[in-house]
């Protein structure tokens, strides 16, 4: 995959696989957030019961914490990121060799998707780039 982590990152990624023995895949931080990519065979284990693995790498971190879970087909990846979000269809399509992803969603649903001044559309890109090599996102 060549992911570049920083260092932070990898801190994070290490404590959080410790505390939870779950296999994280990436990890990014935003000021009051940490974003992490698991394996989809371990969400159950960075979860932890009633969630109580979550809560300790919040009180840990400062941060709040949100995992996504990863799979290899980008349709899935996106919807398990958007998991709040009534999604009618993705597709993939492929213009000028660059892959782009448009999302059918719900008008109502289309705030939360893009978020406070683009900052959930900017993650859901920066994921779907580093992931599946995918460089643009149209929510329609």
């Amino acid at each position: 995959m060549g992911l570049k982590l920083g260092t932070e990152e990898i801190k994070c990624i290490g404590l959080f696989e410790s505390l939870t023995g779950a296999k994280i895949i990436d990890c990014i931080m935003e000021d009051d957030k940490l974003v992490f990519v698991v394996d989809e065979k371990d969400v159950g284990l960075a979860i932890g019961k009633r969630g109580t693995n979550i809560k300790k790498m919040s009180e840990l971190s400062g941060k709040k914490i949100e995992i996504i879970e990863y799979s290899d087909s980008p349709e899935q990846f996106i919807r398990n990121m958007l998991r709040s979000v009534k999604i009618r269809s993705v597709q993939i399509t492929e213009k000028n060799n660059k892959k782009i992803a448009t999302i059918d969603i719900a008008k109502e649903d289309k705030g939360l998707v893009i978020g406070k001044s683009g900052k959930n559309i900017k993650r859901i890109k920066s994921l779907l780039n580093r992931h599946h090599n995918i460089m643009d996102v149209q929510i329609t």
